[in-house]
């Protein structure tokens, strides 16, 4: 879609549908409008409209207007407006238009600066919300916006606030797009062919192979792929804006998730291809970084294979070997991803890093603790929670902080090994995240739990049914913020 600012009145814009935002509990803010214009807005807001938050309806415009139709967008009351509230008016609205198929589009924006909001989130949410995924549908004539106008007076803040944004939707959708695939077309071998894509003068990409991984002593990881025909892969790629400390982030990469020998139920297991939702978001976020010109150095870790019940599969009652040294006794291998992430963070270490902030699709506990909505998160140091906290109220990928008391380590205790992959069910959202933490030690580190966000069961404004893409958005208004 492309995306364009004009200084010119709403009656004289040509387009398919001039898009005008109400608020519930307010006066008509279009007054200057013509009044054909004044009276179709006063006898459309007497009975078929309300302005609530998402409402929409689409009606002729008026004969003396060059619009051909009108947009009448709630925005739900004046003062509980937010931009989360804007986003999602801006998915609800262009994915409704498009699906009426009006192709060219324009957007009445002085209003938005009367209630002191940035008409940017309206456009996040618009392209958020136009994301598909058709890469094996048979469609001729799949519905599309062609157009965005925004009408208002150009100004190089609004342009670099626009490109910022179209750049990150633009991230957001490349890791959607790979966690939608299907794991026979998002193997390891893929997802680094993906991650050697983003290669350019700043990214380079490393590929360590199974050789290399057992080499280095990662025993933990390569326990998770024994199960599997497809080779583990360990990617690492990095990006340097700057030359200070990196910021390194892992991202759990299972590919496709059976459970290994602790076979999960077969009831929605085909969604298990989302289990490198964490992988994909932080190929999205070095994406961003770079696109951006952002002033960061980033590292990105994706221990990638797939969890599968082989002849030589890891069992329960196994011990392996991490990089660090820790010996592992697996009680349950559908407890894998904390496994590969724990060598990832002990990985990360030898690069000395300002933060290492690992994000995984890590438990079932953490969807049954938050539903859909949050992601929980743990870790070690005070700033980079307080500091994750705000980047999640601020791009509405929340996240909530749980402890990390020395307790939990008795939940994990073994008998014959160092530390066991899991515990009992109880507190076991919690002993996930100290089973991570007794590897990240005292580096700055912080864990971030999507299991329960990483995909959504039906649309939402900006979120169509699917992959949901968390986490690059999170992540990148945090490096912002440490910088």
């Amino acid at each position: 879609m492309h995306i364009a600012i004009k200084d010119v009145k709403e009656e004289n814009c040509i387009c398919d549908a001039l898009i005008l935002p109400f608020v519930e509990d307010g006066p008509n803010p279009y007054v200057s409008l013509k009044p054909s214009a004044g009276k179709l807005i006063d006898k459309i807001r007497k009975k078929e409209f309300k302005g609530s938050l998402n409402e929409v309806l689409l009606v002729p415009a008026p004969e003396d207007m060059k619009p051909g139709r009108i947009l009448f967008l709630g925005l739900g009351k004046k003062d509980a407006l937010t931009a989360e509230k804007i986003r999602q008016a801006g998915g609800k609205a262009l994915s409704y238009l498009r699906d009426m198929e009006m192709k060219n589009t324009a957007l009445s924006t002085p209003f938005f600066g009367h209630l002191k909001q940035s008409p940017v989130h309206f456009v996040e949410g618009a392209l958020l919300g136009l994301y598909t995924y058709r890469k094996y549908k048979n469609e001729n004539h799949a519905k599309t916006i062609s157009s965005l106008v925004l009408i208002t007076k150009p100004s190089k803040d609004l342009s670099f606030s626009l490109r910022k944004t179209e750049v990150i939707a633009s991230s957001v959708a490349f890791a959607k797009d790979l966690v939608n695939a299907p794991a026979n077309d998002m193997t390891p071998a893929d997802l680094a062919d993906a991650a050697r894509s983003l290669k350019q003068k700043n990214i380079t990409v490393k590929v360590l192979e199974k050789k290399d991984i057992r080499k280095i002593g990662m025993g933990a990881f390569l326990a998770v792929s024994h199960g599997s025909k497809e080779l583990p892969k360990f990617i690492v790629a990095e990006y340097r804006g700057i030359r200070k400390p990196p910021v390194v982030l892992v991202g759990k990469s299972i590919t496709f998730d059976s459970g290994g020998l602790s076979l999960k139920p077969s009831d929605g297991m085909e969604k298990m291809k989302y289990d490198m939702a964490g992988g994909a978001a932080v190929l999205g976020v070095m994406k961003a970084a770079a696109e951006l010109k952002l002033p960061v150095h980033l590292i990105c870790l994706l221990p990638a294979t797939e969890n599968l019940p082989g002849g030589s599969a890891v069992k329960p009652g196994d011990v392996v070997r991490s990089i660090s040294g820790k010996t592992v006794e697996i009680a349950n291998t559908d407890a894998e991803g904390r496994l590969s992430v724990a060598d990832a963070i002990e990985y990360a270490k030898r690069f000395k890093p300002k933060a290492i902030i690992d994000i995984a699709t890590l438990t079932g506990a953490c969807a049954i603790a938050f539903g859909g909505e949050v992601a929980a998160m743990m870790g070690n140091d005070r700033k980079l929670l307080d500091e994750f906290r705000k980047a999640g109220e601020e791009t509405y990928e929340r996240v909530w902080e749980l402890p990390l008391f020395d307790e939990y380590k008795e939940y994990l205790k073994s008998d014959i090994a160092d530390i066991r992959n899991i515990g009992t069910r109880i507190g076991s959202l919690m002993a996930s995240a100290y089973f991570l933490y007794e590897f990240a030690g005292q580096a700055p580190w912080v864990h971030i739990d999507i299991a329960g966000t990483a995909w959504v069961e039906k649309d939402r404004p900006y979120i169509p049914k699917g992959a949901s893409g968390i986490g690059v958005r999170l992540i990148l208004n945090l490096i912002e913020r440490l910088q």
